[in-house]
C-alpha cells in the first residue's frame, strides 16, 4: 500500500473548547504545566458509524512488531514551526496538529473535529508487573512511558476524533501492515468475531481504548 500523499500545510479542523488547552505546542504545554517530559506523544480514537474503532497493526519490521494500537506518535516533528496559520486553519506545530498530521500519515484519514480528551484509567496497568510507575504518573490525564532505555521520559494523550470519511484507509507500510474496525468486546478479548488475534502493543493501550468506548456509550445514554 502507497502512503498517503503530504499533508497540507495547515488542517482545517474544528475543537472543543474542553481542548483549547493542547492548541499549544508540546514545548509551551510542558512548560506552562511545569513538567519535566522530554516531549509529548498523541493517539487519535477515531470510530465509524457502527461503533468500532480503527486499530492498526505495527509492521513487522518495527519495534512491538505485529501489534495493534491506534494511529499516533509524536506532536512534533522537524520543520512543524516554519508553517503559518491561515484564516479558518490551525498551524502544524501544536498538539492537536500534530494529532492530526499523524491520523493523517497513518491512515489517510482528515481530522474534522477534536471533541473530547480519552483520559488514561487510574489503575491502567503497566508494561508489566514489574514495572515501577514513572514519574508524574497519576496527576493528569495522559500516559507516562519511556524510551527503550529508560533514558528519555513522554507524555502521551489520547484524543477522540471526527474524521471526514471513514471510507477509506491508506496505512504508511513503513509503520503498520493492517487495520481492522473492531467492536469494544473485540478490543477487550484481544480477538475478532472471526478469530484473529488482535493484541495491543501495551495493557495501557488496551485501557484507554476501552475507556473510549465507555465514554462513547456514555454519551450515548446521555442524550436519551
Amino acid at each position: 500500500m502507497a502512503p498517503p500523499p503530504p499533508p497540507p500545510e495547515v488542517f482545517q479542523y474544528t475543537i472543543d473548547p474542553s481542548l483549547e488547552e493542547f492548541n499549544v505546542t508540546p514545548k509551551t504545554w510542558i512548560e506552562a504545566n511545569k513538567k519535566h517530559f522530554h516531549g509529548i506523544a498523541v493517539s487519535n480514537v477515531v470510530f465509524d458509524d457502527q461503533d468500532r474503532v480503527l486499530l492498526v497493526q505495527r509492521a513487522a519490521h518495527d519495534s512491538m512488531p505485529n501489534r495493534w494500537e491506534v494511529t499516533g506518535g509524536a506532536a512534533d516533528e522537524p520543520g512543524d514551526d516554519k508553517f503559518e496559520p491561515v484564516d479558518g486553519a490551525h498551524p502544524r506545530n501544536t498538539i492537536l496538529s500534530g494529532a492530526a498530521r499523524e491520523l493523517w500519515e497513518e491512515a489517510g484519514l482528515v481530522a474534522t473535529r477534536f471533541t473530547h480528551l480519552v483520559p488514561q484509567p487510574a489503575e491502567a496497568p503497566l508494561r508489566d508487573a514489574t514495572e515501577a510507575p514513572p514519574p508524574y504518573f497519576k496527576d493528569h490525564a495522559g500516559y507516562v512511558y519511556t524510551n527503550r532505555t529508560g533514558t528519555v521520559l513522554y507524555l502521551r494523550f489520547a484524543f477522540h476524533v471526527l474524521v471526514q470519511s471513514t471510507d477509506k484507509v491508506t496505512l504508511d507500510p513503513d509503520e503498520h501492515q493492517d487495520y481492522v474496525w473492531a467492536t469494544e468486546d473485540e478490543v477487550r478479548n484481544g480477538m475478532t468475531a472471526a478469530y484473529r488475534d488482535i493484541p495491543a502493543t501495551v495493557p495501557a493501550t488496551r485501557a484507554y481504548i476501552l475507556e473510549a468506548f465507555r465514554l462513547r456509550r456514555q454519551a450515548k445514554e446521555q442524550k436519551l
